[in-house]
């Protein structure tokens, strides 16, 4: 009778029914909450809103799931295991190897990239043997407390004579810049770290590798093996549809180009591809009382004049827009060249209307394609660390120096847009400048200005 009661009463009570799973909780609530780490190889903020790997990965898998990504970034990698083991997050995605144990109630889920840690020197100088050999020649420098100190601590285990130094307030970022400006002579990068920085700092090169490479993976909540299930197949599925190598394609196989042969193929695309657009470029910078010069300037750093570029994040034209910002500009067709550039001129007015007027000229223009290269917010957080400096947050030539600090933790944790690539927008207005220059040259023998002279007279000719 007492065993009829009990099961009467957990038929009417519900009481006896198993608990739901991770994976029915997430589908119930609508919401997959992963944890991350603020940093190029991630996770940022970029002009037209969230990108990097783990992003797009997570974002792919909350899709197929049909649920929200609720995505927020950890302090440290220390921070982000404890989110996962006290079940606040369900994943942790944020490039993390194999080598550390997973914390209680999380298991990792499959490996999706290899990666290697190479020393990190600038192209043209010396480059070392080995480790002993580079701390004679020059400085190495890492990350306090990072893993890739820790590499150098074991290996010197096996050869005493390795020498480094450590470095509390450095961000990988702001070591491959360093390397490639010359201020420092090698430090230690991933293989994936070094993927993304070289396409933005094209002297840096690899020495040697320091390993054989470690596993990357998420780190799953499994309380129960549903949702690990799920991430198990998820990544079964992208590897085998070619998604997985998509992104990874997307953020790591960038083809590093020198500042010199940048200018010669510039000298020889003036010849060949300007003329194509020149009477559009005056065009559309009339219309919007600009100078040409900068918008086939901005155009060339976007697509290198060509009309049917595109992206692998899905950006298309000559002025290489977003189809969020075409559609806003009321361009119907972002590879037609007459649509792209006067779009790309009206964004530009767009962004620069949001530079403060106070501002003057020329630095009102520079301000203006920063933010037309990584979009308004990071370039206020910039313009408040000068500020809060006592300097005077109006120039661009103050300015510049602040924005690669948005890749440093101390400085990023702080800014209310996160982290950033500061250096990008700063080599991206230096291009434009660069490239000006160049088409306002005048007065060697076959020269750019030559050049244009000829295109325009060729025009006359015909008309």
């Amino acid at each position: 009778m007492k065993a009829a009661l009990a099961i009467l009463a957990c038929l009417l009570l519900g009481t006896c029914s198993q608990p739901p799973g991770i994976l029915e909780k997430i589908l119930k609530g609508g919401e997959l909450r992963v944890v991350t780490l603020n940093n190029p190889s991630t996770y940022y903020l970029g002009a037209d809103g969230p990108q990097g790997p783990e992003y797009e990965l997570a974002a792919q898998f909350a899709a197929d799931l049909g649920v929200a990504l609720n995505i927020y970034s950890a302090s440290s990698a220390r921070e982000l295991r404890r989110e996962i083991a006290s079940g606040r997050a369900h994943i942790a995605a944020a490039g993390l190897a194999l080598e550390q144990s997973a914390p209680s109630g999380s298991s990792y889920g499959p490996t999706y990239q290899l990666v290697k840690e190479h020393l990190i020197y600038r192209a043209g100088t010396e480059r070392p043997a080995d480790l002993v050999a580079a701390g004679h020649l020059g400085r190495i420098e890492v990350a306090s407390e990072s893993p890739h100190a820790a590499t150098l601590a074991r290996l010197r285990t096996e050869q005493p004579e390795i020498r480094w130094s450590e470095n509390p307030d450095a961000e990988i970022d702001q070591l491959l810049y360093r390397i490639s400006q010359g201020d420092l002579d090698y430090t230690v990068a991933d293989s994936n770290e070094f993927a993304v920085g070289r396409s933005f700092h094209p002297d840096i090169a690899v020495a040697f590798d320091l390993d054989q490479g470690k596993s990357l993976a998420w780190l799953v909540n499994t309380r129960d093996t549903s949702l690990l299930s799920r991430v198990v197949s998820y990544f079964s599925v992208i590897d085998a549809d070619g998604r997985l190598a998509e992104i990874l394609q997307r953020y790591y196989a960038k083809t590093p180009v020198s500042s010199a042969l940048h200018a010669r193929n510039f000298i020889v695309d003036v010849r060949e591809q300007l003329p194509k657009y020149l009477d559009l470029f005056k065009a559309a910078a009339t219309e919007v009382n600009i100078d040409w010069r900068m918008l086939a300037a901005i155009s060339y750093q976007e697509s290198k004049w060509q009309a049917d570029a595109t992206s692998p994040t899905g950006v298309r034209g000559l002025m290489m827009l977003t189809d969020d910002t075409a559609n806003s500009l009321g361009v119907q067709d972002r590879l037609d060249p007459q649509q792209s550039i006067l779009g790309g001129a009206r964004y530009f007015i767009n962004v620069r209307n949001m530079i403060p007027a106070r501002i003057k000229e020329p630095d009102r223009t520079w301000f203006a394609l920063a933010s037309y290269n990584m979009g308004f917010g990071h370039i206020e957080d910039a313009r408040i660390f000068a500020q809060a400096d006592g300097k005077d947050a109006d120039k661009w030539e103050v300015v510049r120096e602040y924005l690669p600090l948005l890749t440093q933790e101390k400085w990023y944790s702080q800014a209310k847009r996160g982290y950033a690539r500061g250096w990008e927008p700063v080599q991206f207005v230096d291009s434009i400048r660069l490239y000006m220059s160049m088409l306002n040259w005048v007065g060697a023998e076959g020269g750019l200005a030559t050049t244009i002279n000829e295109v325009e007279a060729e025009k006359t000719k015909k008309n």
